[in-house]
């Protein structure tokens, strides 16, 4: 047992890459044999059961670092627990708005303005600039990005092709927006001013948002197997169904408003929730006995219904199949699952940091850089494994800002580029791995599993790819340093 030492204080790196590889292993035989799908329902207990295994090794052979584990943990929750109210309440939120007719209304409309051939590119191109001008990747995909998925669903597109273009789009705003929390949390841990992060970052996010813009463009016009008559069909029913006003679609521009003055996340998506009973109350009264499965109400069941809408899942009869599929919510009920996979990320997370193996891990590979040109790569693929590791992109952004910052620095390399390498791995990247907070969020928000969206998130994936190609060509990253050195 020589790659457990059991003399010293911290756990070597190959003792540190067993729970890691565990997890990885069992996660693809479990692809294989089950099929994608099944990860995100057995993917709590793998990540529990990894985390069992790193406090194994660590209890058994480095029993002095078995203490830190409470400090892990606390870290790790820090970071993750203040996500679960607003999960909760965009469980409520999508709820509301699908019911209460804004929803219904946002599709409706862009039945009627939006064209087959373009929709993938404008779907994309429009949730940039909502996720710019909001800061909000999540609430991105939780109202503008539902609606783009009844549309396109309705159009003929795969689930998957939708849910790429919406997340490529969503987080074209939460890599470089102002008022992103990883945007300003990326500038302020590595030391560099807001507006030149942003301007810095434009190297690697215009030409991987070019590209996916234009592979959205060429799907959309080589598709020839477009619905019209489900359009149609789907159209009429949603009119007979609901009432479909314009005035309804203040809610999402209230919601847009109140993000983009920063008042308070929650309150946001409270008011919103509220916006959402309203146009149920209001402009969708004859659907309120329908969620109760009753032909009359009155007060005291107009309550019962409110709060069966947003605790629990709730289907209406719209005598349309595509339509029932659409309108059915989850509520806060359906919200659970990923909320207990969150936190099964946070203990995986909690134990590596705890323990010290995810330490010993990055540090290893720190010890193994010996040319300035080598750094920016392992930045990128450290940012990438602390997000499967942590689960949580926060805290990825700050571990691996502090293992890399003071590297960057003895090698001459200025701090935005360590800015952009983090936004590069991490930011983009934490909606592609399952088990992470953002992937378990925004599959449970648009209803497609993580590996089934995966592929199409071109956005998401071209970043770091474009990135590493950058600093493989030495342009405009280590410039003359490079040069010099080579």
């Amino acid at each position: 047992m020589k790659f457990f030492k059991r003399t010293s204080f911290e756990p070597s790196a190959w003792a540190s890459f067993v729970p890691v590889l565990f997890l990885i292993v069992t996660l693809v035989v479990i692809i294989i044999r089950y099929g994608a799908d099944a990860v995100s329902s057995m993917s709590q207990m793998i990540l529990l059961s990894a985390a069992a295994l790193a406090l194994i090794i660590s209890y058994t052979f480095y029993p002095r670092r078995f203490l830190s584990i409470k400090t892990g943990l606390r870290k790790s929750a820090s970071q993750i627990l203040p996500a679960l109210p607003i999960l909760l309440l965009i469980a409520t939120m999508s709820a509301t708005w699908m019911l209460g007719g804004i929803v219904p209304s946002l599709i409706y409309y862009g039945l009627s303005f939006l064209e087959p051939g373009t929709f993938l590119m404008l779907t994309c191109a429009v949730c940039s600039i909502i996720s710019v001008l909001t800061g909000s990747s999540w609430t991105t995909c939780a109202t503008i990005g539902v609606a783009f998925m009844g549309i396109g669903t309705v159009m003929g597109f795969s689930p998957g092709w939708v849910a790429g273009a919406v997340i490529s789009g969503a987080y074209f705003g939460d890599k470089v927006s102002p008022l992103s929390d990883t945007t300003v949390l990326a500038a302020s841990t590595s030391g560099v001013k807001m507006f030149d992060h942003i301007r810095y970052l434009m190297t690697t996010t215009i030409p991987a948002m070019g590209i996916a813009l234009i592979v959205f463009l060429a799907k959309g016009l080589l598709t020839t197997d477009i619905a019209v008559t489900q359009e149609t069909e789907l159209m009429g029913a949603l009119s007979a169904t609901f009432n479909i006003a314009p005035w309804l679609m203040l809610a999402p521009v209230i919601t847009c408003l109140l993000i983009v003055l920063r008042v308070n996340v929650l309150l946001t998506l409270g008011l919103s929730t509220i916006l959402g009973l309203c146009g149920l109350f209001f402009t969708q009264f004859h659907i309120v006995p329908a969620i109760l499965g009753v032909t009359s109400v009155d007060t005291a069941m107009c309550v019962e219904a409110a709060i069966r809408l947003l605790c629990v899942g709730t289907s209406i009869e719209t005598h349309n199949a595509l339509l029932n599929d659409l309108v059915a919510t989850g509520g806060i009920e359906g919200m659970l699952g990923t909320i207990y996979l969150i936190l099964s990320a946070m203990v995986f997370g909690g134990v590596m940091l705890g323990t010290g193996m995810l330490g010993a891990i990055t540090r290893n590979t720190l010890r193994g850089l010996r040319r300035r040109r080598s750094i920016v790569p392992a930045t990128i693929g450290t940012g990438f494994f602390m997000n499967c590791c942590s689960g949580d992109q926060y805290l990825s952004i700050i571990v691996t800002s502090n293992l890399y910052k003071n590297l960057y620095k003895q090698n001459g390399l200025p701090p935005k580029l360590l800015g952009r390498s983090l936004e590069d791995s991490i930011s983009v990247t934490s909606v592609l791995i399952p088990w992470n907070s953002c992937g378990m969020t925004q599959s449970t928000v648009l209803g497609v599993p993580t590996l089934v969206y995966l592929p199409y998130c071109f956005f998401n994936y071209l970043c770091p790819l474009i990135s590493l190609a950058m600093v493989l060509g030495g342009h405009r990253i280590l410039g003359a340093i490079v040069n010099r050195t080579r």
